[in-house]
Order: structure tokens, then sequence, then C-alpha cells
């Protein structure tokens, strides 16, 4: 479940998700793999879920590694907000 003002990173493939939890792993970032939630759409179906807190941290790890998501949501008021990247 995705909190209220949490971030959900969307990626075009599984692969792409995958190798960004990877990279995140390593840099002992606190996200979370989820099923992309049913208001948003994705071929590859898994996102991750960050705080505003690791919001600039999470996004500069993936930018510096080549990994930027495809689309990014913020959940306000039960939607889910697109912001720009």
């Amino acid at each position: 479940m995705v909190k209220e003002n949490d971030y959900v990173a969307i990626f075009h493939s599984i692969h792409r998700v995958l190798k960004a939890e990877k990279i995140l792993k390593q840099a002992e970032v606190d996200f979370l793999l989820i099923p992309v939630p049913r208001q948003l759409t994705s071929d590859c179906g898994l996102a991750l879920r960050f705080s505003p807190e690791t919001k600039a941290t999470l996004l500069g790890i993936l930018a510096e590694a080549g990994m930027p998501p495809a689309e990014m949501h913020q959940r306000s008021n039960g939607d889910y907000l697109a912001i720009a990247l």
C-alpha cells in the first residue's frame, strides 16, 4: 500500500526496475518494490515506492547510474499526481 505523500517510480520494463532495485539496495536507500497501483498503468507491473525524505537521494543515485524512472507519481488525497522528472 502506498501511504499519503509517498512517491511511486515506474519503469518501462521489468529489467529496468529490477536493475534500479539492485542499485538502490547496494546504496542502502530506503524504498520498497511494489506492484504498480491499479490507478496507474505499466507494462512491467512493478514500481518503487519511497518517501519524500528519500526522494532526492534516490533520484540522484538512479540518475548517476543512468536509470531514471520513466514516470513518477505522488499520492495525494487518495489520488496519484504525475510528477515532472
